[in-house]
């Protein structure tokens, strides 16, 4: 999955903040007890992360 301002402006239009250090975009949200940190490489997520994400919208019926 490629890793841009579109997937991250999916996570922050849901409500999550963003902090980057370094290569390390990391969100959170109130309410939520996960941290998402995505590390992109060559420009793409990292498909442990991707999986991640998917599951904590689904834990937490995110996204619709």
């Amino acid at each position: 999955m490629i890793f841009s301002s579109c997937e991250k402006s999916g996570l922050i239009r849901l409500g999550f903040d963003e902090r980057i250090r370094g290569s390390h975009h990391i969100f959170t949200k109130e309410g939520i007890e996960e941290i998402l940190n995505l590390q992109p490489k060559q420009g793409k997520a990292k498909a442990y992360q991707v999986k991640q994400v998917r599951e904590m919208l689904l834990k937490y019926q995110l996204g619709g």
